[in-house]
């Protein structure tokens, strides 16, 4: 019985996890109707190279102590991506207590910037 409820406590929190996917996915597609699956892919491979940005920050400040410029991440060899991904161009701006990678779009479109933050929650704006 109690295998059950575990397995049934999996599935729940699984299906819970999927939903928030979904609604973090809806945010980052093309405007609806587009049917644009290049701009699809572009935001894909933005929202992943952010979370590598953010992973790389991450393991710089382990190391080093202090968070790091993108130049910073990428002479160190934390990351192999490069400070763009067409139309968008990458940045980091460093605080005292954590980071900001942003994205931002060089020509007309949405998103117009993504970013992520040590949260490591991917957020855009229109």
């Amino acid at each position: 019985m109690l295998r059950v409820f575990g397995f049934l406590g999996t599935v729940i929190t699984m299906a819970i996890g999927m939903y928030i996917y979904s609604l973090q996915v809806k945010t980052l597609t093309p405007a609806a109707g587009s049917g644009n699956s290049a701009d699809f892919a572009t935001i894909t491979g933005v929202k992943n190279d952010l979370v590598g940005i953010a992973n790389a920050e991450r393991g710089y400040q382990a190391t080093q102590g202090k968070y790091a410029s993108i130049d910073e991440l990428i002479s160190g060899n934390y990351i192999t991506i490069k400070g763009e991904r067409p139309p968008y161009i990458y940045d980091v701006e460093i605080t005292s207590g954590g980071f900001r990678a942003t994205a931002t779009r060089t020509t007309k479109g949405a998103p117009a910037q993504l970013w992520i933050t040590e949260t490591m929650e991917v957020q855009a704006s229109d």
